[in-house]
């Protein structure tokens, strides 16, 4: 099942690849983001293109000379077709399929080429009541422009040239001296807020950078980088939404034999054999695997599309895996064991707090009858953690994983 999370393409192109890069040093995730953030909604964009076309139409009744006509024609055309590229790339990110992005970016300079064709054919023309309102149009697009398309400033900075700049040559055909002042005035209003677009684009990467490094960290285990008890939960929860009718298993283990580790040789090697055992848990499963630290030496693997049968086989080669000695700093040899308890969604439960209550019941068993055991849940290991669920108390370590 896909995800509702809309996904618009990357530019493929050289030329709207440079225009929507987001600066050196973004993530790709981030720039993901930045791509999405420029196609906008459809109401933003509907209240940009209802201006212009207004204004063109405004003007070319006035004037209806042949200057006037094609930019009312350009208008509706540019506007028109960026609508449809708009409503195609959402109904397409939507269902994850190719976005027309290029179309999209070129559009958007396109539309910004024809805001300055308006105006510099209004400033030529002598009218100067058109004059005004196609160069106030002009310039009120530019603060729409920047704010809009910060995300990408080289094409904020290429849109507002294009709408603006064209203002300076329409000054000089216009042959009123008094325009002139507009020579210093536009390229000044031209640098600000080219400058602007792209302040705001690093605070913006850095506020996103910022969120993003938050959410890891509430989300993950400073030691091993695996998930925490949170992510644990939030991945587990996601599975049960999105794929009730596959089948996939929850594996509660921990360690054998660690506290001696710690004892005998401090908590820093005790830390260096848990780093170590999350690497060889991540290198024995399959890339994608849901892997969580639950704290000390307690670990839980989510493994998605199995059989009890092969949930036990991946069991066993975790146990084999951890099994193997471990070189620590100053040439110290160290050993542990696992033990391995597997719960089935959803022939063992359906809900989180349920399945991790059962895998560590089945994972109990499994230390009981000796260690180093892999042990699924049965039906009297789902009476014993249903038991042990409801006896505990508010805030225990089953009841924080609901």
């Amino acid at each position: 099942m896909q995800s509702n999370e809309a996904l618009y393409s990357a530019p493929s192109w050289r030329l709207t690849r440079w225009l929507a890069d987001a600066g050196p040093g973004a993530p790709d995730d981030i720039r993901a983001a930045l791509i999405a953030q420029l196609h906008g909604s459809l109401p933003v964009f509907a209240a940009g293109a209802v201006n212009t076309i207004a204004v063109a139409a405004v003007i070319a009744a006035r004037k209806q000379t042949a200057p006037f006509i094609v930019w009312l024609v350009m208008e509706i055309a540019i506007c028109l077709a960026r609508l449809l590229v708009l409503a195609s790339a959402h109904r397409k990110a939507r269902e994850h399929r190719p976005t027309p992005t290029d179309l999209h970016l070129l559009l958007a300079v396109a539309w910004s080429a024809s805001v300055g064709f308006g105006a510099i054919a209004s400033l030529a023309s002598g009218d100067w009541v058109v004059a005004m309102l196609a160069s106030l149009s002009a310039a009120a697009m530019v603060g729409g422009i920047c704010f809009r398309n910060f995300g990408a400033p080289r094409l904020a900075g290429t849109m507002i040239l294009l709408s603006l700049g064209p203002i300076i040559p329409g000054a000089a055909l216009a042959g009123e001296p008094l325009f002139y002042i507009v020579y210093l005035q536009v390229p000044m209003y031209l640098a600000a807020m080219t400058a602007a677009a792209f302040r705001l684009n690093r605070m913006l990467i850095a506020t996103m950078r910022a969120e993003r490094e938050n959410s890891h960290r509430a989300h993950h285990d400073a030691l091993t980088g695996l998930l925490n008890r949170a992510g644990l939960v939030e991945a587990l929860g996601t599975r049960l939404a999105a794929r009730a009718e596959r089948s996939f298993a929850v594996m509660f283990f921990d360690l054998d034999n660690f506290k001696p580790i710690n004892d005998t040789f401090g908590h820093a090697a005790g830390d260096e054999v848990l780093k170590a055992v999350a690497a060889r848990v991540r290198r024995v499963l399959p890339d994608g695997t849901v892997v969580a630290r639950m704290g000390g030496d307690e670990f839980v693997v989510v493994l998605d599309g199995v059989t009890p049968v092969l949930a036990q086989e991946t069991g066993h080669r975790l146990i084999a895996e951890v099994a193997a000695s471990y070189e620590l700093s100053g040439e110290v040899r160290a050993s542990v064991g696992a033990s391995v308890g597997i719960a089935m969604s959803p022939d063992h439960g359906a809900e989180v707090a349920e399945l991790l209550a059962i895998a560590d019941a089945a994972l109990y068993d499994a230390k009981s009858g000796g260690k180093s055991r892999c042990c699924l849940a049965s039906v009297e290991t789902n009476v014993a953690a249903l038991r042990r669920m409801q006896q505990s108390e508010p805030g225990g370590p089953i009841a924080s994983a609901a």
